[in-house]
């Protein structure tokens, strides 16, 4: 669910709220009561509860962390830069076309 961010016009409380794209929009301010709630433009807000895809998708093996990789950098002192191709040891060599 969004989280959305609400300031009330009469006394500045701000405060988060989870809701549903399709709830209607909150007016009455929880720290006063009048009905001057507006909601706020503000960047996107969302949570990763659990143990999520971020965690468990695309690993093999043991691996804990998808950012760490076996595959050398590609290291210029090394006799060039990578072309793509394959070539260099650190890309997959490519699947044949015939």
């Amino acid at each position: 669910m969004p989280i959305y961010e609400y300031r009330c016009q009469a006394c500045h409380h701000e405060f988060e709220t989870m809701q549903k794209m399709s709830d209607p929009e909150l007016t009455d301010c929880p720290a006063c009561g009048e009905p001057q709630l507006k909601k706020l433009i503000s960047a996107v807000g969302f949570r990763l509860k659990g143990s999520g895809w971020y965690e468990t998708d695309f690993k093999k093996g043991n691996q804990k962390n998808i950012a760490k990789t076996d595959a050398p950098a590609n290291d210029s002192s090394a006799g060039g830069s990578c072309d793509g191709a394959g070539g260099c040891g650190a890309c997959a060599t490519p699947a044949s076309t015939a």
